[in-house]
C-alpha cells in the first residue's frame, strides 16, 4: 500500500487536485487491480491536460519528500489502507483525510480518544479546567488529542503526559515543518506521543488548513471538550462541527464566563452537554465525558440530565 500512499501525496502536490477531487477518483477507482494509481487510464481521463503533464514534476518533488520522511522515521497511511484509523472512517467518512503523516507512536491512531479545542487566549480558569480535565482523563488511559496551538491546547497536552498518559497532536501545517515548542520540551515523550498531519510534508500553516485539522481532531476522538470559544473563530467553528458530526460535545460553564468563553452558551443552546465541577474533589466532573465514550447513545439523555440536576456538581471557577 505505500505505493498507493506515494501516489496519492504526488496528487496533492499537482495544482488543482486537492482532497476533494482525489476523493471522487478513489470511488471510481473501486474494484480496479492493484496497478500504480498514476498509471490507471480513469486517473488519465478525470484530470485536465495541464494536471497530467504537472505529474511527473509533482512525482519528483514528493520522490525528495519521500527520502527526508522516511529518514524521520514518519509513518504515512492513506485512506485506502487497512490500517487506516477506523475513528475517521467513522466520523468523517467521505471527509476523511487522504494521507496521513505520522510520528512518534502510530499506534495511538487506534486507542479511546478525548479531543479538546479553545482560545489560544484562555482565562486562567479555563486553562486550569483545560488541564484538570486532561489530566483525569489520562488517568482513565484516554489519549488526549488537540492542535498543539498556544493556550488550551498546550494546556491539554501538557497535562496529559504529566500524568503519565498519552497525547496526539493534529497539525495545521506539513510534517516536516514540526518542531517540539519551547513550553511542551520538558514534558516531551515520544513512546507516549503521536504527531499526524494531513498536508503536504512542507505546507506552512494556513487558516483554512487549521480548519480542517479542527474536523480531524473530531474524527480521531470519542468526545470533544470545548473550554473557551469566542463567538467566531475556529474554536466556535470546531465545536459545530462536532455537533453537526454527532459528536458529544462538553462545553465548559463558568461564573462570570470571559470574553473568551462567549461562544460556549451558543454551542450549549445547540445541543453541546455542560461540563462542569465536581464540588466534593473541586475539580472538572469527567464522569458525563467517560459515560458518552463508552456508549454515546444511552448516555446522552443521562448525561444532560445528571450534570444539570445532580447536587454534586456546580459551575467552574
Amino acid at each position: 500500500m505505500a505505493a498507493h500512499a506515494f501516489d496519492l501525496m504526488t496528487l496533492l502536490d499537482a495544482p488543482g487536485v486537492g482532497p476533494g477531487r482525489i476523493r471522487k477518483l478513489l470511488k471510481k477507482w473501486q474494484g480496479v487491480p492493484e496497478s500504480p494509481l498514476l498509471d490507471n487510464h480513469l486517473l488519465r481521463e478525470a484530470l485536465t491536460e495541464s494536471q497530467v503533464a504537472a505529474l511527473p514534476a509533482s512525482r519528483e518533488r514528493v520522490k525528495r519528500q519521500w527520502e527526508k520522511l522516511e529518514k524521520k522515521h514518519v509513518h504515512i497511511l492513506s485512506v485506502v489502507d487497512p490500517g487506516y484509523p477506523q475513528a475517521l472512517r467513522r466520523t468523517l467518512g467521505d471527509e476523511s483525510p487522504v494521507v496521513l503523516l505520522c510520528t512518534g507512536d502510530w499506534e495511538l491512531l487506534g486507542k479511546t480518544s478525548v479531543g479538546f479545542c479553545g482560545s489560544r487566549e484562555a482565562s486562567e480558569t479555563g486553562l486550569a479546567t483545560a488541564w484538570d480535565s486532561a489530566e483525569l482523563l489520562a488517568r482513565e488511559d484516554i489519549n488526549i488529542v488537540s492542535g498543539f496551538a498556544s493556550g488550551v491546547d498546550m494546556s491539554a497536552h501538557r497535562a496529559a503526559l504529566v500524568s503519565g498518559g498519552t497525547t496526539t497532536v493534529v497539525l495545521a501545517e506539513g510534517i516536516l515543518r514540526f518542531r517540539v515548542k519551547k513550553e511542551i520540551r520538558d514534558e516531551w515523550d515520544e513512546r507516549r506521543t503521536l504527531v499526524v498531519s494531513e498536508f503536504g510534508p512542507n505546507l506552512p500553516w494556513s487558516v483554512n488548513q487549521a480548519m480542517r485539522r479542527n474536523r480531524t481532531i473530531c474524527g480521531l476522538s470519542r468526545a470533544m471538550v470545548l473550554i473557551e470559544a469566542r463567538a467566531t473563530g475556529g474554536s466556535i467553528q470546531a465545536g459545530r462541527d462536532c455537533l453537526k458530526l454527532g459528536l458529544p460535545l462538553f462545553a465548559a460553564v463558568y461564573e462570570g464566563a470571559p470574553e473568551s468563553a462567549t461562544g460556549n452558551e451558543e454551542l450549549l443552546a445547540h445541543g453541546a452537554r455542560r461540563l462542569l465541577k465536581s464540588r466534593s474533589a473541586d475539580r472538572p466532573n469527567i464522569r458525563p465525558i467517560l459515560d458518552a465514550i463508552s456508549n454515546p447513545l444511552a448516555s446522552a439523555d443521562k448525561v444532560q440530565d445528571l450534570t444539570v440536576q445532580d447536587a454534586q456538581l456546580g459551575l467552574l471557577s
